[in-house]
């Protein structure tokens, strides 16, 4: 047989080789199956026998005399490869090596043994077959099988690799997610956490809920630029350290510009920022102080009245936009039952309908004292808040949501 492309059967030369036709009817799934042969037989003393396939589909054989010749005729649309083992051990591995995701079948001569045949399958061929043996009908059935078990090892594979992504996953977010700390305080907590990007785990958002020794509970929630890996990264950094920092007896000024030095020394790129909400919550619990980067300020509600925003005059800038930045720590009242509501710009962003209007602080202090006047508070309420923004944007929100709710009840 010469090196090149075979017609066999049911085809004349000129005709399309794509195995993509619909219509297919072999119980592959395809109405042709290409098989390149790879052989070394300069003397011509073997040829391949013309496969005959019953169940419908065309066998088109196209044969390299060597692997390097291999290599050029191995196309996206062969489906098979059919090796001679007397090429050596070597030749199967290097075919493997160049075709992970063709099915290939190993053809054994007079001088191999059943322990060769095995030992090729064990390599990682489908089927071994014997010189002596071979005819068209049990070639054509050997590709059919074996680029069955191939397509079916390939997803065994990923479903096995997308089982171990998910466990992956499940141990990343139980490490990089915060766990809030607090032991000894009367205060209740609820967290969401919704990334924009499609399959994320994790987005620029960060939050986290600390109680120090002296009783003071310290939240904070921050949003980095971007939505992308690099931020999410540089978002658990900021976390990481807003907690060890805190526990040092840092806050306000002396937290904010650390935690800039932070930033900077680990973000990729000088065009990354981040916003920052910090409130320290006296043991008490009925003040706090507040300091703003750049963030929106949360929303408090004090027993049945309505919602409003701590005060947000004289806050900083995000951190990363100016080196010598300051950020003024306000003290606020917070009375004797109260909740608290913390939240990156991703709740506030979002449309409202098919125009260009968002949502904004208003929308939002509407929304909540409608949810609270029904009842819910705690995880429904951030959960009924974060479906809700979601309805009114018309679909999944391309931003980062991060919600962080604290609430005093006596």
């Amino acid at each position: 047989m010469e090196s090149g492309q075979a017609v066999l059967p049911h085809q004349t030369r000129g005709q399309s080789t794509d195995s993509t036709a619909a219509g297919a009817t072999g119980s592959t799934g395809y109405t042709s199956l290409n098989l390149l042969v790879i052989q070394d037989d300069p003397a011509g003393t073997f040829s391949v026998p013309e496969p005959l396939d019953a169940a419908g589909t065309r066998v088109r054989v196209r044969t390299a005399r060597n692997l390097t010749e291999a290599e050029r005729l191995l196309t996206d649309d062969v489906h098979c490869i059919l090796l001679d083992l007397a090429m050596g051990p070597a030749a199967l591995d290097h075919v493997l090596r160049i075709a992970p995701r063709h099915a290939v079948l190993a053809l054994a001569g007079d001088g191999h043994g059943p322990e060769d045949a095995a030992e090729a399958v064990r390599t990682g061929a489908q089927d071994c077959l014997s010189r002596d043996e071979l005819d068209g009908r049990l070639l054509s059935r050997a590709i059919r099988y074996a680029v069955e078990r191939k397509r079916a090892d390939i997803a065994q594979y990923k479903l096995a690799e997308s089982r171990l992504h998910a466990q992956e996953n499940a141990r990343l977010e139980r490490g990089l997610l915060p766990t809030p700390l607090l032991q000894g305080s009367d205060l209740r907590f609820a967290a969401r956490y919704r990334p924009g990007r499609s399959r994320a785990l994790l987005g620029g958002d960060f939050y986290d809920v600390v109680r120090t020794p002296d009783g003071t509970v310290h939240a904070m929630i921050g949003d980095v630029c971007g939505h992308g890996p690099d931020e999410a990264a540089l978002g658990v950094q900021l976390r990481i350290a807003y907690r060890a920092l805190t526990f040092a007896g840092l806050c306000g000024d002396e937290l904010l510009s650390t935690l800039q030095q932070v930033l900077e020394n680990e973000r990729e790129s000088e065009e990354l920022f981040a916003t920052l909400c910090t409130v320290d919550i006296a043991p008490d619990g009925r003040r706090a102080g507040l300091s703003l980067a750049g963030h929106p300020a949360p929303l408090i509600t004090r027993g049945d009245g309505p919602s409003q925003l701590l005060p947000y005059e004289n806050g900083g800038p995000a951190l990363g936009l100016l080196p010598r930045a300051r950020w003024p720590r306000r003290q606020v009242e917070l009375g004797g039952a109260w909740s608290l509501l913390m939240y990156t710009d991703g709740l506030i962003e979002g449309r409202i309908g098919q125009g260009n209007q968002r949502l904004g602080q208003e929308g939002m202090l509407e929304m909540i004292d409608r949810q609270t006047a029904a009842g819910l508070g705690g995880e429904s309420l951030l959960e009924a808040a974060v479906a809700e923004v979601r309805d009114l944007n018309g679909g999944e929100l391309t931003d980062d949501v991060a919600v962080l709710l604290l609430e005093r009840r006596r």
